[in-house]
């Protein structure tokens, strides 16, 4: 295929997730890919197996903290753990840095923090109103401004658990 051809029709990419996935690596990939609570069918439905099979897999993910289960709705939900998910970026960030630049990485983040702080005038980017301007650009460069400004709070957080994990060898807690 050229970088030309069109994109292969769905059925050919549907062969070649089964062909190296089993069952549970498909719930898995479909559970990381839910976010707001799902039917175990329908992610049976997605994951191309019974919904027996998904809720089985679900169950086990559930478990091991990978995705959050309401076993008390019927049918059953579920979704990914953001949690999880924050945790397994902050484990190869610990894994693939060194801990000096983590340590200037939260040091650049923290000073945008600051900037944006300023530039709105509290600590909060849920207390901005970026809709309080006549402007169709100032506002449009407001939400972007204050959806980066989340951003880099969010990345604070995730470079600061990678640094408890580099400076603890791997644990969040000192031995």
């Amino acid at each position: 295929m050229t970088e030309f051809d069109p994109a292969p029709t769905s059925d050919d990419t549907q062969r070649r997730w089964q062909t190296g996935t089993d069952t549970f690596g498909r719930v898995y990939d479909v559970v990381l890919g839910v976010t707001s609570p799902t039917a175990y069918t329908e992610i049976a439905e997605l994951a191309d197996c019974s919904p027996n099979a998904a809720k089985k897999h679900l169950d086990r993910l559930a478990e091991m903290s990978i995705a959050r289960a309401d076993r008390d709705s019927r049918p059953a939900t579920y979704e990914r753990n953001e949690g999880y998910l924050e945790w397994q970026d902050a484990s190869r960030i610990a894994t693939e840095l060194p801990i000096e630049a983590i340590i200037d990485r939260v040091e650049a983040l923290e000073a945008q923090r600051t900037e944006y702080e300023a530039q709105f005038e509290t600590t909060d980017p849920t207390a901005v109103n970026v809709f309080d301007h006549d402007s169709h650009e100032t506002i449009h460069e407001r939400m972007t401004a204050v959806s980066e400004w989340q951003g880099v709070i969010r990345d604070i957080r995730l470079y600061e658990l990678a640094r408890q994990l580099s400076q603890n060898d791997g644990h969040l807690i000192p031995a």
